[in-house]
């Protein structure tokens, strides 16, 4: 039984892990990329005050954190032709200074682990388990691509320019820090664009510990619109690496492709979990549960379900104690100062203004006609007292979207699920195929006849049978189908093809304007 208003206890904040705190540990570990209470870009091998900052606040509990110094286009173009000039010395660097000077900044990155985590939680709302999983997935990828790259360097040289990596907030270490790390320990010098959302200060952190060590990084702030024509489009970029939504990956892709630029472009997709002629419903629901982890803010979250209408009694047995099993709230506050920091699935969403947007499409599919199956509410959250909640939205799950409504067709980004039924195989192929593209899907079925024959119909770079499927680490290739992928595919030995040059007729695997081809 839930314990009572009158027996829960008074959370507090968890000693050592104010704001405050991770802000003057980042300050003592990196003074030279933060002056008093601002962050500084990094170009040209140098920390400079630029830039106009913007204020943020913590989707935690809207404290105030620092924002980013965003730049004007003029010095964006500045620092894209100061990193080539960084890329053209670093391509001369022999790969076993490479591998070393990588080494050394995985090393410090290590020494740094709970603070980066800690910044996570504050900047981007990451509990802290996952926060903690997504610096080490990080290192430890990284550390696989220095035990393997000389294989994967044979025959292979650095691209003609450095690496631009245009990337979302969600994951700042284990894919945009790792990505960088690997395209410079390939040859290349990278620059990076800091999401306007957040993780400024871990990437920031960050970067200052791969900079210490000689590593070709540049990190630079500011909207869009301003630092597109830089980033995307300047001669001197070698290659465009985007990960984010469809919108603007598809403005990305247009630039790329009348550019002629390699490119790497992973973008959203409804990602789907279908339930065909399946029996083995124990198992499910502890996966259920699992598939709201950091409130299914990633690329390979799963919030459509496809379920066969006979099926959906026994599916919904399973769902409803998964979901109302969900633990959310502020990832830092504990009944006593001394117990560890709590084991939740997800914090707050990125900010105030999605939870809106989503509690907002919520009610007006219901108003059109779909079905909540199972609503929670902040009370059910796990929060200080008097704390700002705005930016949390509870669990929620409704039963057949109109047609009409972005819950039916879209990525919702957030802790919503959607359920559609279906009678036929053609019909569960229509629904989990809704977005034209997909990075991952799941189909749960006791029959291997029917699991091979509508797997390969599923649009999605990756289908599992009766489990979710990830981004993966190290050798685990990762793409999309559709419109979820542009470029290069990625992971393992792709990812280095995709930021090197090889024989003058190759065939990257990818999507391409001019062709498909799979690994």
């Amino acid at each position: 039984m839930a314990p009572t208003s009158e027996t829960t206890p008074t959370l507090t904040l968890k000693p050592g892990t104010s704001w405050q705190e991770a802000w003057q540990r980042s300050r003592t570990a990196a003074p030279e990329a933060f002056r008093d209470d601002r962050v500084r870009n990094l170009w040209a091998g140098t920390w400079h005050a630029d830039g106009d900052p913007l204020p943020a606040g913590s989707p935690v509990d809207g404290t105030a954190i620092a924002g980013p110094p965003r730049l004007d286009a003029d010095a964006a173009l500045g620092a894209v032709r100061a990193s080539l000039d960084q890329h053209r010395a670093w391509r001369q660097v022999p790969l076993a200074e490479r591998k070393a000077r990588i080494s050394a900044t995985l090393d410090a990155l290590t020494e740094h682990r709970e603070l980066l985590a800690l910044l996570l939680v504050w900047e981007i709302g990451k509990p802290w388990k996952a926060a903690q999983a997504d610096v080490d997935r990080a290192i430890d990828g990284v550390r696989w691509y220095v035990t393997e790259i000389d294989r994967m360097l044979i025959d292979r040289s650095p691209l003609p320019g450095p690496v631009s990596n245009i990337a979302s907030w969600n994951y700042p270490m284990s894919v945009l820090i790792h990505a960088m790390l690997v395209q410079a320990l390939a040859g290349n010098a990278v620059i990076a664009k800091t999401p306007t959302d957040g993780g400024l200060v871990c990437l920031t952190l960050a970067c200052a510990l791969a900079a210490r060590e000689g590593v070709p990084a540049t990190l630079v702030s500011g909207g869009g619109s301003a630092l597109s024509p830089a980033l995307v489009r300047s001669p001197e970029i070698g290659c465009v690496s985007f990960v984010g939504g469809r919108d603007t990956g598809a403005r990305v892709a247009t630039a790329v492709a009348d550019l002629g630029k390699r490119h790497i472009l992973e973008q959203e997709g409804l990602n789907t979990w279908a339930i065909w002629n399946f029996t083995d419903w124990q198992s499910l629901t502890p996966q259920l549960r699992k598939t709201f982890d950091y409130a299914k803010q990633r690329c390979t979250a799963y919030p459509r379900f496809v379920v066969q209408r006979e099926a959906f009694a026994d599916f919904l047995a399973a769902y409803l104690p998964a979901v109302r099993s969900v633990r959310f709230g502020h990832p830092l506050a504990v009944p006593d100062p001394t117990d560890p920091l709590p084991d939740l699935d997800f914090g707050p969403l990125i900010n105030a203004a999605k939870a809106k947007e989503l509690a907002d499409l919520v009610t007006e599919a219901i108003s059109r006609g779909a079905v909540p199956l199972h609503r929670g509410t902040l009370a059910d959250g796990h929060f200080l007292p008097s704390q700002d909640t705005s930016a949390y939205l509870p669990p929620t799950t409704l039963l057949s979207p109109p047609p009409s409504s972005p819950l039916h067709h879209a990525e919702p980004f957030g802790p919503v699920d959607t359920i559609v039924l279906v009678d036929t195989e053609a019909e569960l192929l229509a629904a989990m195929n809704a977005s034209n593209g997909a990075l991952v899907a799941t189909l749960s079925c006791d029959c291997d006849e029917t699991y091979d024959r509508l797997a390969p119909q599923i649009r999605a770079f990756k289908v599992g049978r009766n489990k979710p499927r990830s981004r993966g680490d190290r050798e685990e290739l990762f793409g999309g189908f559709g419109n979820s992928w542009r470029g290069a595919f990625v992971g393992g030995d792709l990812l280095v093809r995709a930021v090197t040059e090889g024989p003058a007729d190759e065939r990257l695997p990818g999507n391409f304007p001019e062709y498909h081809l799979m690994p």
